[in-house]
């Protein structure tokens, strides 16, 4: 498979120029909006230069967002992604991380232009984990 340059926005709903709070690198990004086309985009294109990170990709995770933080809510902070149909921006960062490990590929360079502060805590988390591992193993 012949290798291809590009940039891979993950975002339910917003595109790169919507995006005012990260300084984003001027470049074309490939947008993906879901977990299974952001695989799908990998596997086909490779691994892309950089990515911009989105958490939460479906109403139903912005939802799960607010009643963790209700405080009328008893298990407030405490969030249930895993009962979701829709996977999150985190598990696409969790399959980019062993994607990277098992073919000891570089993690490619990373924005996270979520708004969700504990979702971008955790997508940070793993790749920097893979990071580790990948120098560990070279």
């Amino acid at each position: 498979m012949e290798q291809k340059t590009y940039h891979l926005f993950l975002d339910d709903a917003r595109m790169p120029k919507d995006v005012k709070w990260v300084e984003l690198p001027l470049v074309t990004w490939v947008i993906v909006r879901n977990y299974n086309d952001f695989v799908r985009t990998i596997e086909r294109d490779g691994l892309p230069q950089s990515v911009s990170w989105d958490h939460d990709l479906s109403d139903e995770h912005y939802k799960e967002y607010a009643w963790a933080h209700d405080d009328k809510n008893l298990k407030k902070g405490q969030f249930q992604y895993d009962k979701m149909k829709e996977r999150t921006g985190y598990d696409c960062a969790e399959w980019l991380a062993n994607y990277c490990v098992d073919k000891q590929l570089n993690i490619p360079i990373y924005y996270v232009h979520t708004l969700n502060p504990i979702g971008a805590k955790n997508i940070i988390s793993i790749l920097e984990s893979a990071r580790k591992a990948i120098e560990l193993k070279v």
